[in-house]
C-alpha cells in the first residue's frame, strides 16, 4: 500500500531532540506571554507532599508549542497492517513505549478492528486473549510495555504456549540509547526484549523499518495460526512508530495473509495405524487438544463409532460429547490392546502410574497402567515444535507408530483408512463392543450421580451442589463453561450434558495461577458477541492473583456469571504439606486457620462480593447455607442476562 505525503518531513532525531529541549525549557521558564498569569497564585489540589518548583511549573503552565511532525506517522501505516488481519479486540495495559501506535489506533483507526480493551495488568490482557481465542478460533493482539510489561505478561504467555493458543504480543521498546529519554524509559528498554519469552513463543522479530514491520506482522499472524498454534512476539521500536512515512524510495505495501494448510500425517504411517486399530479387540482413543474446531469433534465421533472404541477426553479442549456412550473414564486404558493418543500433553502419564508421595522429593513410578503388549499410536503436531528449556513436553514415551502431524487434519485420512481396513468378519465384534460400552456408560453415570449427592446439604456447600444448582439456573440458556478447575472435582465435565464445542474450553495449559478469571472474561467477551451465556467457576486464590480483570469486565460491559469457589485457601498445596508431613511422621498443626501456615486465605476473610461491587459488578455473598444458593443464582442470572457481570461468593468444601 503506497502512502502519499506532501508535508515537510521532520527527522526522528530532530524531533526527539526538539521535544526533549522544549520540554526542559517549559519546565524551567514560563513563556513570556504567560509571565503575568504565572505570577498569580495558582489553585491546586492539596497533596501529601509540597510540590517542587519543577513539578509546579509542569502542572500549572501551558507547554511551549514544540511544532508538529510533518507527514503521516509511521504508526498509522502499522494500523493499516493490523486492520488487514481481522483482529477485533486488543486487550492491553497502556504505556509510553507504544504511545505512537496507541494514538494511531484510536484517532486514525477509530478504535475499531481492533478495539482497545483496557486492562489493569498485562497478565490479564494475555489471559483475556487466551480465553477469547478458545471460543472464536481467532487470535487477538496485545500491546506490552518494554521489559517490565512483558515481564508481567510472561506467566500468561507461558500458559498460552502450553495450551497451544495463538496470540500476537507487540512490545514497545526504545531502542536507540543515544536518543531515548533518560530515566524510566531507559530502565524499561532492552537490546532484545523478546529474549524474556523466546523459550515459549513460536517466533519473534524486531522490525527496523515500516516495510519490515508489515512483513513481520503478517508473518507473525501466519506462524501463530499454523498448527501447532502458539504465541508470537514483535518488538516495536518507539522511534519507528513516531517517524513520518518518507515519500522517497520504496513504496510501502501490505503483504496478503494466506493461511497455511495444517500439516497432515504421513500416508504410510496413517495406514499402519488404521491396520492396528481395525485388528484390535479393544481399541481406546485418548485425546487432549485434538479438536481445534467444532469439525474436529465430528471427526472424532466418526472414528470412535467406526471402531466402537472408548474415548478418554483429557479435556484440553472439548474433543468429544460427554453424553456419548463411548465417552469413558481413564481407567479403560487398562484393558486396551491398542491405544491411539491424539495431541496428548502427557502420553507417558496416560499409560503409566505415578504417585507423588514426597519420598526423596521425587515420587514413585508404580508401573504401566496398560497390559503387556498393548500397541501405542501417537498423532501429534508437538513433534514439530518442541523446545529444550521448559518441560511442557513431559516425559518421553516410546510408541509403536509415531505420526508427526496435526491430529484434526489427519483424521479424515485415518477414518477412511480404518473403514477400509475393517474386515467383514470383524463387524460383529465391533457391534458387541457398542453394547458393552452403552451399559458401562450408564453404570458410570449412575455412580457419578450418587457421588455428587454426598454432603448435598452440608455447609460449607459441596462443590457438586454448587455446580448442579448453577446448571439448574442456566440449563435453558445457550451456555458455555469458561473455567471449570480441577479444584471442584471436575463436576461440570462429569455431570453437565456437554455436547457442543463451546460448552467447555479447557484450562490454562501451563497451570499458571490467575488464568481462571482472565480466561473467563476473554471467553465471555467472545460469547457476548455470539449471544451466549458464560459461566465460570473460579478459585479464591486464583482470583486474587490479578483481580483487576473484574474492572475490565465491568468497563466493557462483558456479561459473565462468576462463582467463587471459596474454600479459604490453596487446598492443593495444603494437601501437599499434609502428605509430606505424613511421610515424615509429623503431625500437621492445623492451628486456628484450619490450614498449615502459608496455605490459608482467612483471618481476615476476603469479601469477594465487596471487591466485585467496588468494580461495577452485581455481587452477593458470602453464601454459606446451600438453601440460599438457588435464589442467589436466579438473581445473578437475571443480572447477567441484563448485560452486567455478576459474582457469587460461595463458601465451599475444599474440593
Amino acid at each position: 500500500m503506497a502512502r502519499k505525503d506532501s508535508n515537510p518531513k521532520v527527522g526522528r532525531r530532530q524531533f526527539l531532540a526538539g521535544a526533549i529541549a522544549a520540554g526542559a525549557a517549559s519546565a524551567m521558564t514560563p513563556p513570556a506571554a504567560n509571565a503575568a498569569e504565572a505570577a498569580k497564585p495558582q489553585p491546586r489540589t492539596p497533596s501529601a507532599l509540597p510540590p517542587s518548583a519543577k513539578s509546579m511549573a509542569a502542572e500549572t503552565h501551558p507547554p511551549q508549542d514544540m511544532g508538529r511532525i510533518g507527514g503521516t506517522a509511521g504508526s498509522d501505516f502499522m494500523v493499516d497492517v493490523i486492520k488487514t488481519l481481522d483482529i477485533k479486540y486488543m486487550p492491553s495495559n497502556c504505556a509510553s513505549s507504544f504511545r505512537g501506535i496507541h494514538e494511531s489506533l484510536i484517532d486514525y483507526g477509530g478504535n475499531k478492528m481492533p478495539e482497545f480493551i483496557s486492562c489493569m495488568h498485562e497478565e490479564s490482557a494475555i489471559g483475556i486473549a487466551h480465553g477469547y481465542y478458545k471460543i472464536t478460533g481467532k487470535p487477538l493482539l496485545s500491546l506490552c510495555h518494554g521489559t517490565v510489561g512483558l515481564q508481567h505478561a510472561t506467566m500468561a504467555i507461558y500458559n498460552a504456549w502450553c495450551d497451544r493458543v495463538p496470540l500476537i504480543i507487540v512490545g514497545g521498546n526504545d531502542m536507540d540509547a543515544a536518543h531515548r529519554p533518560p530515566g524510566v524509559p531507559t530502565y524499561h528498554a532492552a537490546q532484545d526484549i523478546n529474549a524474556i519469552v523466546r523459550d515459549y513463543t513460536k517466533w519473534d522479530d524486531m522490525p527496523v523499518s515500516l516495510q519490515h514491520y508489515a512483513q513481520s506482522m503478517v508473518r507473525a499472524y501466519k506462524i501463530a495460526m499454523t498448527p501447532p498454534y502458539g504465541p508470537v512476539a514483535i518488538s516495536l521500536d518507539a522511534g519507528l512508530q513516531q517517524e513520518p512515512i518518507r515519500s522517497h524510495g520504496e513504496k510501502l505495501y501490505i503483504p496478503k495473509y494466506v493461511p497455511t494448510a495444517p500439516p497432515q500425517g504421513d500416508t504410510g504411517a496413517v495406514k499402519e495405524a488404521a491396520r492396528l486399530l481395525a485388528q484390535a479387540q479393544n481399541p481406546v482413543i485418548v485425546v487432549d487438544r485434538a479438536a481445534r474446531t467444532p469439525n474436529g469433534m465430528n471427526l472424532l465421533v466418526q472414528l470412535a463409532e467406526a471402531l466402537q472404541a472408548r474415548v478418554v477426553d483429557q479435556n484440553g479442549r472439548m474433543n468429544f460429547p460427554k453424553t456419548h456412550y463411548l465417552s469413558s473414564a481413564p481407567g479403560v486404558v487398562a484393558n486396551a490392546d491398542v491405544i491411539i493418543g491424539m495431541e496428548l500433553s502427557d502420553f507417558w502419564n496416560t499409560v503409566n502410574s505415578f504417585t507423588d508421595n514426597g519420598v526423596n522429593g521425587i515420587g514413585t513410578t508404580n508401573g504401566p497402567r496398560t497390559k503387556q503388549g498393548t500397541k501405542l499410536i501417537s498423532i501429534s503436531s508437538m513433534e514439530l515444535i518442541s523446545k529444550s528449556n521448559y518441560q511442557d513436553f513431559q516425559r518421553f514415551q516410546e510408541v509403536d507408530v509415531s505420526i508427526a502431524g496435526d491430529a484434526e487434519a489427519t483424521l479424515p485420512a485415518l477414518i477412511e483408512a480404518v473403514k477400509a481396513a475393517i474386515p467383514n468378519a470383524g463387524k460383529a465384534a465391533i457391534a458387541k463392543r457398542a453394547e458393552a460400552a452403552k451399559q458401562s456408560y450408564a453404570q458410570a453415570l449412575a455412580r457419578t450421580r450418587e457421588a455428587a449427592a454426598l454432603g448435598w446439604d452440608a455447609s460449607p456447600i459441596s462443590t457438586a451442589r454448587m455446580v448442579m444448582e448453577t446448571y439448574g439456573a442456566i440449563k435453558d440458556l445457550d451456555w458455555c463453561v469458561a473455567n471449570a478447575p480441577n479444584g471442584i472435582s471436575n463436576w461440570p465435565l462429569r455431570l453437565w450434558p456437554m455436547e457442543k464445542y463451546y460448552h467447555h474450553i479447557g484450562g490454562s495449559g501451563g497451570a499458571g495461577q490467575g488464568y481462571g478469571p482472565q480466561g473467563a472474561v476473554g471467553a465471555a467477551l467472545a460469547n457476548r458477541d455470539l449471544g451466549r451465556f458464560t459461566v465460570a467457576f473460579v478459585g479464591d486464590g486464583d482470583l486474587m492473583y490479578a483481580p483487576g480483570v473484574l474492572w475490565t469486565a465491568a468497563k466493557h460491559k462483558i456479561p459473565l456469571l462468576m462463582l467463587v469457589h471459596n474454600n479459604r485457601g490453596w487446598h492443593q498445596e495444603l494437601m501437599h504439606l499434609q502428605r509430606t508431613a505424613n511421610f515424615r511422621n509429623r503431625v500437621v498443626n492445623l492451628g486456628q486457620d484450619t490450614a498449615p501456615v502459608g496455605c490459608g486465605i482467612m483471618n481476615p476473610d476476603v469479601q469477594y462480593e465487596k471487591l466485585a461491587e467496588s468494580m461495577g459488578w452485581w455481587a452477593k455473598g458470602p453464601i454459606k447455607d446451600p438453601r440460599q444458593l438457588a435464589p442467589a443464582l436466579r438473581e445473578a442470572v437475571a443480572a447477567v442476562k441484563s448485560g452486567q457481570p455478576a459474582l457469587l461468593n460461595v463458601w465451599t468444601q475444599p474440593r
